[in-house]
């Protein structure tokens, strides 16, 4: 099977692309820059184009190519969505547009979530916008055959991330260092919403089964963990792995909000929630599929890498700047002790 990947060096993609070379596939990737965070798959073919600065030198130089499948992990808007219509029409068996599972209804009408869960997030514009991408992909499979299959991660981890709720997502360690230093954490709300967890190899295994698989078209996918955890849960195992028992204050989700413009979508909008998803789609597509990495051994795998070079260990001081004014302020109204 020949495979282009459009990213494939990222959190996600790179787990997807070092499968998808193990299994045998022919696998290229798109990707603008030829030095990148994640080591690329020997094998792999890397092409180092810039997908949204020149879309006719991109048609130009795959005007010779097809695929067997194509799979675009950095498209976020219709404007992407349009750009890949043009470039891929008749020139793949089958387009994989990686969406969100926070498209899903927020706040959700049934703790359950099923593909048939109605997508609709009003308070982040990233799911909006995914959701937006959709229904390009799925008029295009109606009206033009374009064969278009929608997946929809959920949160997936990886060894250089630690995926904490509210937490620094460019620099993962700061949280786990104010651990650490038996300084306070906040946890939303208090802490006993429900959530998913995906490490990223477990991902790409349903991932890379859907590719070719027949009655996958048309169709759509999300690919999680079935370990649920609240979020108190996620945090004391995260102290666990560290050795530290976390220092935890719980302060409402809309606090912070008024705090972290950022919080509005990706807190309220997606992990205040209770999320439990139903994987029997995925399952019953790509058979023997099962997410065998849990909380307890990803996060122990992830504190590893940190730990392996310091240099990895790096510190968001203007999230230490953030957390410590709204737990200032919390402690104001509401003192400790």
């Amino acid at each position: 099977m020949k495979i282009l990947m459009i990213g494939g060096t990222g959190l996600i993609s790179s787990a997807c692309a070092d499968l998808a070379v193990k299994t045998g596939y022919s696998v290229t990737l798109l990707n603008r820059a030829a030095s990148t965070k994640y080591q690329l798959p020997a094998g792999a073919r890397l092409l180092t184009a810039d997908i949204s600065a020149d879309p006719a030198r991109l048609s130009a130089l795959l005007s010779r190519e097809t695929f067997d499948a194509v799979i675009d992990f950095i498209a976020y808007t219709p404007a992407d969505i349009q750009r890949d219509l043009a470039l891929f029409a008749g020139k793949t068996g089958q387009f994989v547009f990686i969406s969100s599972a926070s498209a899903y209804q927020k706040p959700p009408a049934h703790y359950l979530v099923t593909e048939d869960t109605p997508l609709e997030n009003p308070f982040w514009q990233y799911s909006r916008d995914k959701i937006a991408c959709e229904d390009l992909l799925m008029t295009a499979y109606r009206e033009r055959a374009f064969p278009a299959t929608i997946v929809r991660p959920s949160l997936t981890y990886g060894p250089s991330q630690i995926p904490i709720i509210n937490a620094s997502w460019q620099r993962p360690w700061t949280y786990a260092d104010r651990i650490r230093r038996g300084e306070k954490v906040i946890v939303p709300g208090d802490g006993t919403s429900l959530w998913t967890l995906t490490w990223n190899a477990d991902f790409a295994a349903g991932l890379i089964g859907l590719l070719g698989r027949v009655g996958t078209v048309g169709e759509a996918f999300h690919i999680t963990s079935d370990e649920v955890l609240t979020w108190n849960q996620i945090v004391l195992e995260l102290g666990r792995a560290l050795g530290s028992v976390p220092n935890i204050l719980h302060i409402p989700s809309d606090l912070i909000a008024l705090y972290s413009e950022r919080a509005t979508g990706s807190l309220i909008g997606d992990k205040a929630n209770s999320v439990v998803f139903d994987n029997s789609k995925i399952k019953r597509f790509v058979p023997g599929f099962q997410c065998r990495v849990s909380w307890a051994e990803g996060v122990r795998r992830a504190i590893a890498w940190f730990e392996a070079e310091p240099a990895r260990q790096s510190i968001d001081h203007e999230a230490n700047r953030l957390w410590n004014q709204i737990i200032h302020s919390y402690e104001r109204v509401y003192p400790a002790g």
